[in-house]
């Protein structure tokens, strides 16, 4: 599935990092939270903190440490 930007631009999900945060998430394998995961990466790829409001933690409690 493609993404774009405003301007039009085909964007390549793949070349965009992977947060610590993504990496913790119990939703990160989940095949229907995909699309909305990728579009919340994309939308933060300039930001300095990136933040999600979706974030389950695998560990249970969520870790302070890689939240901001």
């Amino acid at each position: 599935m493609p993404y774009y930007d405003d301007d039009g631009n085909e964007l390549d999900p793949a070349s965009v990092p992977m947060p610590q945060m993504c990496l913790m998430c119990d939703k990160k394998d989940i095949p229907e939270e995909e699309v909305l995961c990728t579009l919340n990466r994309l939308d933060q790829l300039n930001e300095p903190a990136f933040k999600c409001g979706a974030f389950v933690s695998l560990y249970g409690a969520l870790i302070d440490d890689i939240i901001e």
